[in-house]
Order: structure tokens, then sequence, then C-alpha cells
């Protein structure tokens, strides 16, 4: 009897602190162990000239969830953990949205019916909190962060789901009780409603006009509001999806301080600017890149680097939030032919995160290789409470791995996509470093370009406590 189910032989070990070559065994889906030579496999994966790494987390991503009347997000959880696994990720961290006047448990446990059975890879649930009812702080949400969903978004900005900032600092002083990681929407709602009325009334309604709706002194505004909150109750917060210099500022300098303030940042924001939203001549083709926070420019794609490489962002997530756009139900729908506010937030991307940053970061010199590791893998799940189960290639760890090799040019294309959306955001963009294996718990589920994976192997995750939702005491 075989020592190992399987080993993989000859590649380049690469985690967030080393580089070195090695062998890696798998027993019982798990890495049991890592050394120069290993024979003894049941089967075996030659690996030589491939960097072996820790499957991708993107603890950032949305999945059947509900995105108002008329409108349906083009991925579930079968289309979009597929993608997900095509493009290098082995675990998916979505959100499980309470409507408005909804029991949260109720709401999480409709979440699960939409999973169950259809991941290609493994997943958690954030919690998005949209009516803090003091049933919901007092016995929902502490409940539910006990049974392993331990971190939840709440949103400074749209209709639905904002929170006022009693709301927030009620919401903030729960967590703190419970231990629950606080991710936050920053952007001003206030100032949002004003902007697209004002620019309604000049008929600037074409999808462009969106980016102009929410600038950056709305992202810093807010950004700053949650960190003087968190700071009040003494809690720490996750600011999510920052797009550029002025939030990044507003969150380092909370760092400085001493402050447990974390910073998430996003593919779009090192690839895409303003001026997608413009299509061809300010028409409709702009709402492809309808996002929020919206790109910027390519001096905030600068700054962005900034943050990465000064620490001030712990993960580098997809934030992928696919609608169709030529549809009646996505992009394309009545209303948003009438004005940019009613064109659904987001664009598809958790295929592509990891080539684009292996690419723009590791190819162009920006970041190391271990860098790269550590911001799309190891940094999410110590962040949300998966480490050590997931995140490293180390014994003890589920053998979740991605075979990358460092010199295969490709362009991102729709063609090659696996997600449900009919378009992606980066058309056309070329990048060296690809791919070209996902393994999940020691199973191949994704090999040059085709998910051989089977539908509902991915597994729910509950999730520990993260040390870093500590408070700090003082």
């Amino acid at each position: 009897m075989s020592e190992f189910d399987l080993v993989i032989r000859g590649g380049k070990v690469i985690t967030a602190s080393d580089t070195f070559r090695a062998d890696v065994g798998v027993r019982g889906g798990r890495i049991v162990a890592v050394a120069e030579k290993l024979t003894d496999g049941a089967r075996a994966i030659d690996a030589s000239g491939l960097l072996v790494m820790p499957g991708g987390i993107d603890s950032h991503v949305h999945l059947a969830q509900p995105s108002g009347p008329g409108v349906k997000m083009a991925d579930g959880f079968e289309t979009g953990t597929r993608s997900a696994v095509a493009g290098g990720n082995t675990t998916v961290l979505p959100f499980a949205l309470q409507p408005r006047g909804a029991s949260l448990r109720a709401s999480v446990m409709d979440y699960h019916k939409e999973a169950d059975g259809n991941a290609y890879c493994d997943y958690g649930f954030h919690l998005i909190v949209t009516d803090p009812t003091p049933s919901v702080l007092g016995q929902e949400l502490p409940a539910l962060v006990s049974d392993g969903y331990s971190s939840f978004k709440v949103f400074m900005t749209y209709d639905d789901m904002v929170l006022n900032d009693r709301q927030l600092l009620e919401v903030f002083e729960c967590a703190r009780g419970c231990g629950a990681l606080v991710m936050v929407h920053c952007e001003g709602y206030d100032a949002i409603k004003f902007m697209t009325q004002r620019l309604e009334a000049a008929g600037k309604t074409a999808p462009y006009y969106h980016a102009v709706s929410r600038p950056e002194v709305v992202e810093r505004e807010a950004t700053h509001r949650a960190i003087s909150h968190g700071e009040l109750i003494d809690t720490p917060i996750m600011i999510v999806h920052v797009s550029g210099r002025e939030a990044m500022e507003q969150i380092r300098w909370a760092q400085q301080r001493g402050l447990k303030v974390y910073g998430e940042t996003c593919t779009q924001y090192v690839t895409l600017t303003a001026d997608d939203l413009k299509g061809l001549n300010m028409d409709e083709t702009g709402g492809k890149y309808v996002c929020s926070p919206p790109p910027r420019d390519r001096a905030s794609w600068d700054a962005i680097w900034e943050g990465i490489r000064t620490g001030v962002f712990q993960t580098f997530s997809s934030d992928h939030c696919p609608f169709l756009y030529e549809s009646g139900e996505g992009k394309l729908n009545p209303k948003a032919r009438t004005s940019f506010k009613w064109v659904p937030n987001g664009i598809p991307g958790v295929e592509a995160r990891l080539p684009i940053l292996y690419s723009k970061g590791v190819v162009e010199g920006r970041i190391t290789i271990n860098e790269f590791v550590a911001l799309t893998s190891t940094n999410h799940a110590k962040m949300y409470g998966l480490y050590p189960q997931k995140g490293a290639i180390g014994v003890g760890f589920d053998a979740d791995i991605v075979l990358w090799d460092p010199n295969r040019r490709e362009t991102i294309r729709q063609a090659i996509m696996h997600h449900g959306a009919d378009y992606t955001p980066y058309e056309g963009m070329a990048v060296t470093g690809w791919p070209v294996m996902t393994l999940l718990r020691g199973e191949v589920v994704a090999e040059d370009g085709k998910v051989v994976g089977a539908k509902g192997a991915g597994r729910f995750l509950k999730r520990e406590l993260s040390p870093f939702a500590r408070p700090s005491g003082h």
C-alpha cells in the first residue's frame, strides 16, 4: 500500500514566506509531507517547471445574491465556483444577505439551499446585516458567529442596505462582544444621493456619471467615519474594495496610530479607469464597468500599488459581482436605459484575479511571488478564520493547490471564461502566468482550461473566530 495517495513532484513550492524545491505528499485530502524527494505515491503529478502554490482564496465574491426587482445576478454557486477553480481558486467566501424585515438566521438557511450540492470549490459565508434589530444583535448574530459565520459586512450606502451612524455603532459593539470581524463598504449615502439628483437634473444620465456621482471624497469621508466608529467602540474593521489614494491614506493613518483597521483592494482598481465607463461616445456599453466604488484613474493605480507594497492592504480580492450585459434582467434592464443609478453595480472577476495580479504584480516587479501568495491566499485564510486548514503548503493543511506556469502567456477573453456573465471587463488584456491545474483536497478539479471536478465536491466551511478581530483593549 502506498504511503501517499498523491505525490506532486519536481515543482518549486511557494508560500507566503519561503520559496524552495520540494515534493508534496497528500493523503486523505491533506498535505502530510513536504520533502526533497517523495516516491511512494499511488498517483503522481509532474510539476517540473511549475510553481506549486496554495489554492487561491477569494474572500469577497457575490453569488446568487438578491439584486432588486427585475434584476438577476449572473452567477449562482455552480457557475461562480466553476469559474473560481478555473482561475486557480479553491475557496470562496460569498455573502448571505439579510433582506430588511427578515430573520438573519432564516436568510442564512435560505442561502445554504443555493449552495448545497452546487459548488466546485469550498466555501464559507460572510453575513450582510441590513436590519440590526434588538433580536438580531442580541440573539441571532452572536449565535451565528458562534456557529462558524465569523465575519459580516455592513453598508454605508444603497437604499435597501445603508445603516445610519447609530446603527453602525450598535453593530460594531455587537461584533466586539462576539468576536466577529466587520467588513465595511465605505461610501457616503447622502452625498451620493445629492450628487445623483444633481446629475440627473442636468441630463447627465449615461453610465459614466455613475463614477462622477461617487467621487473619491465620498469614499474618503465614509472611510474616516467608519474608522472613527471603530476607534470609539474599539472594534477591528476591514475596509473593503478600496479604490484609490484618499481612502488608502485614511487606512494608513489609522494603522500608524495603532488602530486595528485592515484594508482590501481589488483587481479593477489596478486595471480599469472611470474612462472605461464612457463606452463608445457615452453609450450604454460603459455599463459593463459599473461597480462601486468605481474605478478612478491611472494615478489611483499607483496609489493602490503603494498601499500593497507598504502593507496597508492585507488582501487582494475580486469583488466578483456578475450581471449579464445583454439582458433585460442585467446591465441593460429597462430602468438602466434611463439613468446610471439603475445599472446593477458589479463586474465579474473571480477567474481573472490571480493571472492579473501575478502579471502586473510579480512579472512587472511590483511585488514578490511570496507577497502574491500572501495577498491571494494566506492572508485571506488568516483574516477570516480558515488558517491553518487553508492558505499554505504545509503539513496538516488541506491539499488545496494550484500548479502555476510562470511563463505562459494568455489573453483574457470571454471565450475562455467559465462564469455565467456574457462578458469580461478585462477583455483583451495580455497576461504572463497562468493556472494549469487546480487541486481541491488532493483531487484535480481544473486542468488546462477545463473544469474536471464534480459539481457538489465543494464543502461548506465553518470558520473560527479571527485573531485579527480581537479588540486592542485600549
